[in-house]
């Protein structure tokens, strides 16, 4: 019989390459990883990994047990977290990941009043942008993922098997020196500020930059591009070029140097936040996902 812990060191082996850095990912020695494949290959009935000089390539019959685990994995933790709230052993536990502007405006709030609301439910909180975001949901590592979009019809089809709960409209906020000829402007448009050296951001950020740049005509110079946007924003501080970010981005730091000047036509990145439709009935799950919704509602 397959048994689920063999299917997570089976899972390992594979996305590390080898037993040692598989022992190492999980927490345990090689020998125990090495044991539990034998079992898993004796379960099955066939060989399901083959070395190859100091690295492990799956068998066919391996890439289609890794294939089914993620699916698997999660299911049971669905089933796990159901039960254990329908006995009334605790209130749940719920792994969150969500992008860094995220993680400083919405997540603070949401969690404190799921604490207030919900005490017993454990939360744990790591930070990753999509789509790596929306992997870890789907390969089982987490239960909810804060991510983000930007419109297109060509990209509402990539989360049609999760459960999407909109939380918020975040437009995109241009941002130039202090001294800038355009600093004391309303608005400006992106041809605006075509000549301009910029600095970008994250990089479906920097993608959707160079997209929206490219339909109004120039391609942008990106002399600067970085994941963090208190550099970001210290780099246009510095006048060393212009940039575009979400509102999230500056709700929590102080633009010293900069100044925030309204885009048009507006950009407009949906903030939402995803799980499968298994974990979506788990009840700390939807009590996460309703917090988050109200923090956004804030």
């Amino acid at each position: 019989m397959i048994e689920a812990r063999h299917l997570r060191v089976l899972r390992a082996v594979a996305t590390t390459g080898s037993f040692s850095a598989a022992a190492r990912a999980l927490g345990c020695t090689q020998p125990a990883v090495s044991q539990q494949m034998k079992a898993l290959e004796t379960s099955a009935g066939t060989p399901l990994l083959i070395r190859t000089g100091r690295e492990m390539r799956l068998t066919q019959a391996g890439e289609v047990l890794v294939r089914h685990a993620s699916g698997i994995l999660a299911g049971l933790t669905a089933a796990e977290e159901e039960v254990a709230a329908i006995a009334g052993l605790r209130a749940g536990r719920v792994r969150l990941v969500s992008f860094p502007s995220g993680s400083s405006t919405l997540v603070p709030s949401a969690l404190a009043a799921l604490r207030a609301a919900h005490p017993g439910t454990r939360v744990s909180l790591v930070e990753a942008e999509p789509p790596r975001s929306v992997e870890m949901l789907r390969e089982g590592d987490c239960d909810v993922a804060l991510a983000f979009r930007y419109a297109g019809a060509e990209r509402e089809a990539e989360w049609g098997d999760l459960v999407v709960r909109p939380l918020l409209s975040d437009r995109l906020v241009g941002l130039v020196p202090e001294g800038h000829r355009l600093a004391g402007a309303d608005t400006v448009t992106i041809d605006d500020l075509a000549d301009e050296p910029w600095i970008a951001g994250c990089p479906r950020c920097r993608r959707q930059l160079v997209e929206v740049c490219e339909s109004a005509g120039f391609a942008p110079r990106i002399d600067f591009a970085t994941d963090d946007y208190p550099t970001v924003i210290g780099l246009v501080g510095a006048g060393l070029g212009v940039a575009v970010l979400p509102g999230l981005a500056l709700e929590s730091v102080r633009p010293k140097g900069a100044r925030a000047v309204a885009v048009e036509p507006p950009v407009v990145r949906e903030i939402v936040a995803l799980t499968l439709p298994d974990l979506s009935q788990v009840p700390a799950v939807a009590a996460t996902l309703d917090q988050l919704a109200l923090a956004a509602s804030r």
